[in-house]
C-alpha cells in the first residue's frame, strides 16, 4: 500500500515497538490509561497487530482481535497526534479493510469515543439488533 512520506505499514507482534505501543495506550488513550507493559504485551502475543512507522519509528498502531476467520474485534487504533492530518488513520483502514480474511468475516466490532466518521467510511454502522448484544464493562480497571 502506498503511503506519503517514509511512512509504511507493518504486520506481526515481532515488527511492533511495544515500549511505544504502551506509552500511548498507557499516558495518552482514554480507554487504556493506566496499562501496564505486562498487559500490553500479552495483548498483542494474542493479536493480529498492525503498526504504522515513519522510517523505524512506529508512530500508529492496530489490532484485531479474532479467530481470522469469522469474527474480529478492532482496537487499540491510534496515530501520534503530531503525526496525524496525513491522511494515515485512513490509508491504516484501508488496509486493514483489504486483508484477505478480512474481507470473509461475518462480524467485526469495534467501540469509539470519537472517530465514528472514520470507520462509518469502511462500512462500520450502529448494531443491527443492539437489544442482541451485552458486555461487561470494567470501569478504570488499570487506574488501581
Amino acid at each position: 500500500m502506498e503511503l506519503k512520506k517514509n511512512y509504511s505499514i507493518k504486520t506481526g507482534y515481532n515488527n511492533m515497538d511495544i515500549q511505544a505501543i504502551h506509552q500511548f495506550l498507557c499516558m495518552e488513550s482514554y480507554w487504556a490509561k493506566g496499562i501496564s507493559k505486562e498487559q500490553v504485551e500479552k495483548a498483542l502475543q494474542h493479536s493480529f497487530c498492525i503498526g504504522v512507522f515513519l522510517a523505524d519509528k512506529q508512530i500508529g498502531f492496530a489490532r484485531l482481535i479474532t479467530d481470522y476467520t469469522t469474527f474480529a474485534y478492532l482496537a487499540d487504533v491510534y496515530i501520534l497526534e503530531q503525526h496525524r492530518g496525513e491522511g494515515l488513520s485512513k490509508k491504516l483502514m484501508e488496509y486493514i479493510m483489504s486483508l484477505d480474511n478480512v474481507k470473509g468475516m461475518r462480524r467485526i466490532l469495534l467501540a469509539t469515543l470519537d472517530a465514528h466518521a472514520l470507520y462509518s467510511k469502511f462500512g462500520f454502522q450502529s448494531p443491527e439488533n443492539p437489544e442482541r448484544l451485552m458486555e461487561i464493562k470494567r470501569n478504570n480497571l488499570y487506574s488501581k
